[in-house]
């Protein structure tokens, strides 16, 4: 039986259509809610997880392309919600209506894994595909900056 990795579990994809979005089989099936579905075109970055590693958005990416790869969502960032980022964001006050916060995360796990110390330049290059309705981009770089001092 077909099934896809999320978060360490294995979840049957059972008989569904593989053009299926990730995000809807993340929600829908792996129960994984942390997921948000915004714009449904990849433009506002709110169901961004990682495939393989990389920050994709789960709104455009068939469940087949996600086969044989590890899915990670916000709910397996860590066990307890005390990945470096994630207190970072607390400390600095960054969530205010909170429905972006979960894209936004993932994607800045995704360019710390890549550069354990990013610049200003970087990081709005790295967080450019994730909207913020509420404007907390001064406080998403400052959050990013100081979770990369700490995984240092």
């Amino acid at each position: 039986m077909p099934q896809l990795d999320v978060n360490g579990k294995a979840i049957p994809i059972d008989d569904l259509d593989p053009s299926m979005p990730l995000l809807w089989f993340l929600r829908d099936h792996a129960g994984t809610t942390g997921v948000k579905f915004g714009c449904g075109l990849a433009q506002c970055g709110c169901c961004t997880v990682h495939l393989g590693g990389r920050a994709v958005r789960s709104c455009v990416t068939p469940i087949s392309a996600a086969m044989g790869q590890k899915v990670v969502t916000i709910e397996g960032l860590s066990k307890d919600g005390d990945h470096p980022l994630q207190k970072a964001w607390v400390a600095a006050g960054v969530p205010q209506c909170g429905y972006c916060q979960a894209g936004q995360i993932m994607s800045a796990a995704a360019l710390l894994a890549e550069n354990k110390a990013p610049n200003d330049g970087q990081i709005d290059a790295a967080m450019s595909g994730n909207l913020c309705r509420c404007g907390t981009y001064p406080r998403i770089r400052a959050a990013i900056k100081a979770a990369a001092k700490e995984m240092g």
